[in-house]
């Protein structure tokens, strides 16, 4: 796709970055520029609320879907496709200010910056933040833009069961975000996701611009291995049924599985939690989660296949019974070639540095690349740090991603697929 160009809309870098503050003080973690928002809770709804109020404001028109999906737009007369951008405000328990939340916020200057220069477009913009991104309180992750682009039904997703107990339905309706409006959503022309890049890559080699390509596969599972509860002092180390025993055995397995493999291949044991978790007993049970993830499926499935491989071996050596459930899994994605080739030579026409680069982390826009052409801009994190309270990206970076975003959206609009 030969380079287009919609109409020049210098963004306002001061308003974008006064609305980050304002909503990073939702949930604010004390004495940090972190905070915490997870989705459906109190403080959700009140970022929810905040950002809400600032599309009205514009004179957008608001809707609000049955999963919680927040999508504002513009009017077009005679047009209809959007051409969206997006992402989510939904945090982590100990989160940053920019992960999710740039992307909104950005795609709401750049529709109240095309507003303020009574831009006339051919079609619609549009600017969405999806329910439950992180999965930090609900599985799966990306539920809302998973449920918006119909790879999850509503009726699904207002049954799921939080870590705490909640159910995602009740939780929707206590904090009034419950909304009527079709899901699946309306289909957009195009989708544009900026973001954060949550690694080091565009940090360490000092480059402004990382041009996504696509998004690794990921694969989230559950053990649950159960063995026998018995006194640490008088149970010889002959008879005993230890799942933490075998639980050490799979992190260290984990590890060696991503080692061998190299690549883009990684793994994480990030949560191990034991029963009754006492200094003197040996566990009844070890409930644990492994989270692969590699930019090529055979190779994601090769790295399935060699841990359950694992697990079964270690749990039959010491006897234990083992539980296996799926949190998650989605196959790699590769972003639309024409939205991917406009964003990198805008950016390199404005003089920003670019790299091609996968995302190791998931996205609202793998979801949306299954029903429409999708890209992702990404722009750099300090020495790599995200879902922590000292994630930071400087203000130049975060006002020239949401400058090329903008370039990029108004330049989707006169694109006709």
């Amino acid at each position: 796709m030969a380079l287009l160009n919609g109409p020049s809309v210098p963004i306002n870098g001061e308003r974008l970055l006064q609305r980050i503050t304002e909503l990073a003080e939702i949930g604010k973690i004390e004495g940090t520029n972190g905070c915490s928002r997870l989705a459906f809770s109190d403080a959700d709804r009140e970022g929810r609320d905040l950002v809400v109020t600032w599309m009205r404001d514009l004179g957008l028109t608001v809707t609000i879907d049955a999963v919680g999906n927040v999508i504002a737009s513009t009017h077009v007369e005679g047009a209809s496709g959007a051409v969206m951008a997006g992402s989510h405000i939904d945090t982590v328990g100990t989160g940053g200010r920019y992960d999710g939340n740039l992307g909104v916020l950005a795609g709401l200057e750049v529709i109240e910056a095309a507003i303020a220069m009574g831009v006339e477009l051919k079609r619609p913009l549009a600017i969405a933040f999806f329910s439950n991104e992180e999965g930090s309180r609900y599985p799966p992750d990306m539920m809302g833009s998973l449920a918006y682009a119909g790879g999850m039904s509503v009726e699904a997703v207002l049954e799921v069961e939080g870590k705490d107990g909640t159910v995602v339905g009740e939780e929707l309706e206590r904090i009034g975000y419950r909304g009527t409006a079709p899901c699946p959503g309306v289909v957009p022309h195009a989708f544009v996701e900026l973001h954060i890049e949550q690694g080091p890559v565009l940090d360490n080699e000092d480059i402004q611009i990382g041009i996504v390509e696509g998004v690794q596969g990921i694969s989230w599972t559950e053990l649950v291995l159960v063995g026998q509860s018995n006194h640490a002092g008088t149970t010889p180390m002959s008879l005993r049924k230890d799942p933490m025993r075998v639980a050490a055995e799979v992190v260290t397995a984990v590890r060696s599985i991503a080692t061998e493999m190299g690549g883009t291949q990684v793994a994480t044991v990030g949560s191990l939690h034991l029963h009754p978790n006492l200094v003197n007993v040996v566990p009844a049970s070890a409930t644990m989660t492994v989270d692969l993830r590699n930019t090529d499926e055979a190779l994601l499935q090769q790295a399935e296949e060699e841990l359950h491989n694992c697990v079964a071996v270690f749990a039959k050596d010491e006897g234990l019974k083992v539980e296996t459930r799926s949190l998650a899994r989605f196959e790699p994605v590769e972003f639309d070639s024409r939205v991917v080739e406009q964003i990198e030579e805008l950016a390199q026409q404005t003089g920003l540095s670019t790299k091609r680069m996968p995302s190791g982390a998931g996205h609202d826009a793998q979801m949306m690349a299954r029903i429409c052409p999708t890209g992702m801009i990404f722009v750099p994190s300090l020495d790599g740090i995200s879902h922590n309270p000292a994630e930071h990206t400087d203000e130049r970076d975060l006002i020239a991603g949401t400058q090329l975003l903008s370039d990029t959206m108004l330049a989707l609009t006169e694109v006709d697929w």
